[in-house]
């Protein structure tokens, strides 16, 4: 019996609607931006919109979806009800309270920092209290996800943790450990100066710990994604995973280099020393290894599928996958997405190639490849795949599923591809408007233009999966219980090393003491490091 099935949907329906809430803001900014619409007379509100949406899509939507997914994992995986679920739902409460305080706050004029939150600005206390709260609610999880690990595995001594289970914890641990840079950074260096208890901030140490959380999270986001890739595509295709064991590697290398790589977010940054930046950038190419390996377990499930329906040839397999499963649709657009978005982080993370792009529509383009991209289009096929068993429906519509899909792959790719191009001109993002007369960025307009429809091809495909969500019919039998993929060899050993997580969480906490321990400590001590906070709507 899925006992956490009411508290799964509840993580679910929140974040899919405020999910929706901030597509819609972002296309409003799309458009009051273009030459389709006159400037803003206040420009302020841009500014709140663009906070509120990074938010809800950096904050609250992965969070809320990492959750859900994480309880429905454990019990799913685990085969035994989830042990504390007053405290799941009162990390949930934390959640949505901190929500809507941020949100009020943003609404009001008093918080519109971004989501990256960088001082000097500095917001209304309330919106870091806001999430201060999203950010406790997310450790429940964290604490919940190890307590049933636990009880698991004093029941099944030298039991194999089930992969999606081991993935899930790998995530669980990330975001424990990135979120202390941001949380350390927002306790004791923004909150007292936004109180009023100081009038300068230290907002060197405040980048460099924000950087702490900034790129890793990435991964935190991405990690339901993997989960999908490996232990939910295989079976829904018809297959079985290429390789338990290569899943097991991937997530635990996510662990090791997704954090010693945030400084290459300030390569435009004095105050960090060129040798910490090096080494940052130098991390961040070990973070492709996980990824390749992920590629190529995934396809090589993917072709084993293919040659079992009479795939022949070297590529005569591809021909034969099921192209008609919405799964199978999802993870090509999704590869799709992750190789042209990577492809631009390989921009991004140069010591050298970085000053061409950095903050331009370039980075805009890059981080919404990856993440509304890849990362938001396997959210939608967790939904999918779990609604039969949340809602005890029929099966969801394969049609109305492959054309929301087309649709957000389409629009995604017609949003981005015009932001990589004027990026190599020079168009700064963050900017609430353009002066299209200007003989330097008329030739820009269409191509903003152009993004603009992307952008309302995405609200189009965003209110389509909240239809076929809320439309899903209730069958009259019980729905058996989902049952994720096996492996092609599910007898095979399992290292101890990857049944556990200890060495890795040892490597990702020494990793990171030494890629950021001088850079902090050097920053604290720097009395010429500190700068006089401006308040939000202060001149």
């Amino acid at each position: 019996m899925f006992h956490a099935k009411r508290l799964v949907l509840a993580h679910f329906w929140v974040a899919f609607i405020a999910f929706f809430a901030a597509i819609l803001l972002g296309e409003w900014q799309m458009y009051v931006r273009s030459p389709l619409h006159a400037w803003i007379n206040n420009p302020e509100h841009y500014y709140r919109s663009v906070t509120a949406h990074g938010t809800v899509m950096a904050y609250v939507l992965p969070t809320l979806v990492a959750m859900g997914f994480g309880y429905a994992i454990t019990e799913l995986t685990l085969k035994r009800p989830l042990v504390g679920l007053r405290w799941a739902w009162t990390g949930f409460g934390l959640v949505i309270a901190g929500t809507l305080m941020a949100a009020a706050t943003t609404a009001t004029g008093n918080a519109s920092v971004l989501y990256t939150f960088y001082p000097p600005m500095l917001a209304n206390p309330f919106y870091y209290l806001g999430i201060v709260l999203v950010v406790v609610g997310s450790w429940i999880w964290v604490a919940l996800m190890s307590i049933n690990m636990y009880r698991w595995r004093q029941a099944n001594k030298g039991g194999t943790v089930p992969l999606a289970m081991y993935g899930n914890l790998a995530g669980a641990y990330l975001w424990a450990w990135t979120s202390i840079g941001a949380a350390v950074e927002i306790l004791v260096l923004i909150l007292p100066a936004s109180l009023g208890w100081t009038d300068t901030i230290n907002a060197g140490l405040a980048r460099v710990l924000f950087s702490w959380t900034l790129h890793a999270i990435v991964y935190f986001w991405l990690m339901p994604a993997y989960i999908v890739f490996y232990t939910m595509f295989p079976s829904a295709i018809g297959g079985r995973l290429y390789s338990d064991t290569m899943g097991r590697v991937a997530f635990a290398l996510f662990l090791v280099f997704s954090m010693p790589i945030g400084i290459h977010h300030l390569f435009a940054d004095p105050q960090v020393g060129a040798g910490f930046k090096f080494m940052h950038a130098a991390m961040t190419a070990m973070v492709s290894i996980p990824t390749l390996l992920t590629v190529f377990t995934i396809v090589a499930s993917a072709e084993i599928v293919g040659r079992l329906r009479g795939g022949r040839g070297p590529f005569g397999w591809v021909r034969a996958l099921p192209w008609s499963n919405p799964m199978m649709l999802a993870v090509t657009f999704a590869f799709l997405m992750l190789g042209f978005g990577g492809a631009g982080g390989l921009i991004n993370m140069s010591y050298q190639l970085n000053e061409s792009v950095h903050n331009t529509q370039w980075v805009t383009g890059h981080f919404h490849l990856i993440f509304g991209g890849t990362i938001v289009i396997m959210y939608f096929m967790i939904a999918y795949e779990l609604w039969p068993n949340l809602r005890n429906s029929l099966p969801l519509s394969a049609a109305l599923i492959k054309t929301q899909l087309s649709l957000w792959f389409g629009g995604m790719m017609i949003l981005t591809m015009p932001w990589h191009l004027v990026g190599l001109l020079g168009a700064p993002r963050r900017m609430a408007y353009y002066d299209y007369t200007h003989p330097a960025l008329q030739s820009q307009a269409i191509t903003v233009i152009i993004s603009t429809f992307g952008g309302l091809i995405l609200v189009i495909s965003a209110a389509l999966f909240l239809y076929i969500l809320a439309s899903a019919k209730v069958s009259r039998s019980p729905v058996p219980a989902y049952v994720f993929s096996r492996s092609v060899h599910p007898d095979a050993k399992t290292p101890a090393v990857l049944n556990e997580f200890r060495l890795w969480i040892a490597m990702m906490i020494a990793l990171t003491v030494v890629n950021y321990g001088y850079p902090v400590v050097q920053l604290a001590l720097t009395p010429q490091a500190y700068v006089p906070v401006i308040p939000i709507g202060a001149r």
